[in-house]
């Protein structure tokens, strides 16, 4: 089975930057006096996998990014900083993200587009769904992740299903708030493009962590890379 691998971006585009997450990893990983086999009991990897990780000589899928993320207890945005500033606190931050740009992740059932990718430490994790699964057979088991969410239908009709209420249809500027530890899935009730504006709170790597499980399944959707811009 193909493993989901982070789409990053490429090319001397502007507003475009290449993430390295075998170099951040050195580098806190360094900054904390930590060898590698430190860094292996705390993410339960491998000796060897964490070398070639840092020697961008294996590509990172979704369960090492969470792992590394939870073990290092630090924001998986950061591992794609080029500047590791870990507890530097920032008055007035801001984060600027042009449409269509963000970090793209591909999963079986959506393709998520997050903004503000290079922004450290988020209190909420903004997410654009594209929606792929029409059935919940199709989706498999629901995701859920500790925390709230909230969603908006950006495009399409979108049928919510959650395992404590009755499927619920929602449609272009319909919302939902909700307990987001509670199992949920969105399906695309469209033969046109349905995608979702979702904003979750708590960290990003268990968020992250909750959607490992949706596997690569489908393979890569084609088209224009989205980018990463900060300001």
């Amino acid at each position: 089975m193909a493993q989901n691998r982070l789409k990053l971006a490429q090319g001397p585009e502007a507003g475009r930057t290449n993430a390295r997450p075998g170099a951040a990893l050195k580098a806190l990983r360094m900054q904390r006096g930590w060898t590698l086999a430190e860094v292996s009991k705390r993410t339960e990897l491998p000796v060897s996998t964490l070398s070639k990780i840092e020697n961008d000589r294996m590509s990172l899928t979704y369960d090492k990014l969470a792992r590394i993320s939870a073990g290092l207890d630090v924001d998986i945005s950061l591992l794609f900083s080029p500047h590791v500033m870990p507890g530097a606190t920032v008055n007035g931050r801001r984060s600027i993200t042009a449409a269509g740009d963000g970090q793209a992740i591909e999963t079986q059932n959506y393709s998520h587009l997050y903004p503000a990718a290079d922004f450290l430490n988020k209190r909420f994790v903004p997410v654009i769904a594209e929606l792929h699964a029409r059935t919940l057979q199709e989706f498999g088991e629901m995701i859920r992740h500790p925390g709230e969410e909230y969603a908006y239908v950006l495009e399409g009709t979108v049928e919510f299903h959650s395992e404590l209420y009755a499927p619920l249809t929602l449609r272009k500027g319909d919302s939902i708030y909700f307990d987001s530890g509670m199992g949920h899935a969105y399906l695309a009730a469209d033969v046109g493009p349905c995608r979702v504006l979702s904003i979750c709170s708590g960290p990003e790597s268990q968020v992250m962590e909750a959607m490992k499980r949706d596997s690569g399944k489908r393979p890569p959707r084609r088209g224009r890379k989205p980018k990463i811009r900060s300001d």
